[in-house]
């Protein structure tokens, strides 16, 4: 190219030149061919460069969009999870306040009951030592009496004999 413009013509006072029409697009036909397929490539890829930002852009909303609905259910799932437990653990506490008053109504009806059986036992045990204390009472007036009756048949028949 520079030889071309060394050989042409200067047109006076304007510092232009003239230049043959056909050297000049043999010389791009050149340089065309010359161009490597990369630098083709990349001419193609600037020409869609809109359509892969555009693309681009779409991708990475759908990926965000992606990313917060995964959040979302994530922090769905803790909460749900963490209610889950609150109530589990409210069950449990509300089971074993259960227990405790089952419990300590057990041990209280326990202590009713024993003490209405000891005082039932008591009741019973004086009952049977006032029977006992009466007959006994018997027994040692029926002792008396026959040791009266055995003395005085005994003591006539001994001054009968004498």
């Amino acid at each position: 190219m520079e030889t071309l413009f060394d050989t042409s013509k200067a047109v006076p006072v304007s510092g232009n030149v003239l230049v043959d029409k056909k050297k000049i697009m043999e010389l791009v036909d050149q340089l065309r061919l010359a161009i490597p397929q990369e630098v083709k490539a990349a001419d193609e890829v600037l020409s869609q460069k809109d359509h892969i930002l555009n693309q681009a852009a779409v991708d990475a909303r759908r990926t965000k969009a992606k990313a917060e609905d995964d959040y979302r259910e994530r922090l769905d799932q803790n909460e749900i999870t963490e209610l889950a437990q609150k109530r589990a653990d409210q069950a449990i506490a509300d089971a074993e306040e259960r227990v405790n008053r089952m419990l300590q109504q057990s041990e209280n009806e326990s202590r009713s009951r024993r003490t209405d059986a000891d005082a039932y036992a008591l009741r019973s045990l004086r009952a049977l030592e006032r029977q006992l204390h009466e007959i006994s009472g018997s027994v040692r007036k029926g002792i008396d009496m026959l040791s009266q009756e055995t003395a005085a048949v005994n003591g006539s028949v001994r001054r009968g004999d004498d």
